[in-house]
């Protein structure tokens, strides 16, 4: 089965959003669409059936149907069923676009992923069916799906803005979608709230003692488990963390080198400049000048 991601860098392109119901039993029309189709249960039954997988979606749950795969009704839906629908498009995002071009002059901008669940329950009272419902409530408060065709949303029309927010709120949908597929965080580990503590102490030299003076526990055995679980030193994390805010602080702020190194705790500059360069490669005068090409 193949996943559907959506990406922070490219948003999802609405072409039809509805709620619908039943008069009659009927077949689930059989097409291979070249769209997504997400469809939510309000009442009754929807069988839909994707290549060779047959599914039964109940009221509060959701399915989203794969953009070019065939898709048909093998089971009657019985008469009285309703839910809402909505069609739409995934667009090339910057990503995808760098893997098939050559790179532009710019940096690539952060981005990032995340994977939705082909099959969602328990939707009920939750607050994405409470979008799902706003969303295709909104476009038909006016003229707005007169604008919509099977293709793409019409920027054209006097009301653009309709179709530039309906595409905001299904990333939203799409994207609550996503975090409730998201495996649970994991707990606060000692490891975690070691490295908050060196995230902390940027200002100071790297001290054992003041680390087992803190948690109470053996040095030994914080580093022991520091080690494991963040595949990094105390003194390894404590010094990229300094040095993190030794860029924050070239980028952002007029202070000389030597400033910025008594700031962080860092009374020989040389030994800075070294530990900057160990770090990022270049030397705190060359990273602050490298940076101007970004403002």
């Amino acid at each position: 089965m193949k996943t559907i991601t959506i990406t922070s860098d490219s948003l999802p392109v609405l072409a039809g959003c509805d709620f619908c119901m039943a008069n009659e039993p009927f077949f689930h029309v059989d097409r291979i669409p070249d769209f997504y189709v997400l469809i939510f249960v309000v009442s009754g039954c929807i069988y839909v059936t994707e290549e060779d997988t047959d599914y039964e979606i109940h009221p509060g749950q959701l399915l989203i149907l794969q953009s070019g795969i065939r898709h048909y009704g093998k089971y009657t839906v019985p008469k009285g069923t309703s839910w809402y629908y909505a069609h739409f498009y995934m667009k090339v995002s910057f990503r995808d676009y760098l893997s098939l071009n050559t790179p532009p002059a710019f940096n690539e901008p952060l981005c990032f992923q995340m994977d939705l669940p082909k099959y969602h329950t328990g939707l009920e009272q939750s607050k994405i069916a409470a979008m799902i419902a706003e969303l295709a409530n909104s476009l038909h408060s006016g003229n707005a799906m007169a604008h919509l065709t099977n293709t793409v949303s019409n920027y054209q029309a006097e009301d653009s803005m309709v179709f530039w927010n309906a595409n905001l709120h299904l990333f939203s949908i799409l994207t609550e979608l996503a975090a409730a597929n998201l495996p649970p965080a994991p707990k606060n580990t000692l490891s975690d709230r070691i490295a908050d503590y060196l995230s902390h102490h940027t200002s100071e030299s790297f001290s054992a003692e003041a680390l087992e003076k803190y948690f109470f526990l053996s040095y030994k055995h914080m580093a022991a488990v520091f080690k494991k679980e963040k595949h990094l030193t105390l003194l390894q994390y404590h010094t990229k963390s300094r040095i993190a805010e030794a860029c924050r602080l070239l980028r952002s702020t007029m202070k000389s080198v030597g400033e910025i190194a008594e700031e962080l705790g860092y009374h020989d500059m040389l030994y800075f400049s070294r530990c900057f360069r160990q770090t990022m490669g270049v030397s705190p005068t060359e990273y602050r000048k490298q940076q101007i090409v970004n403002y």
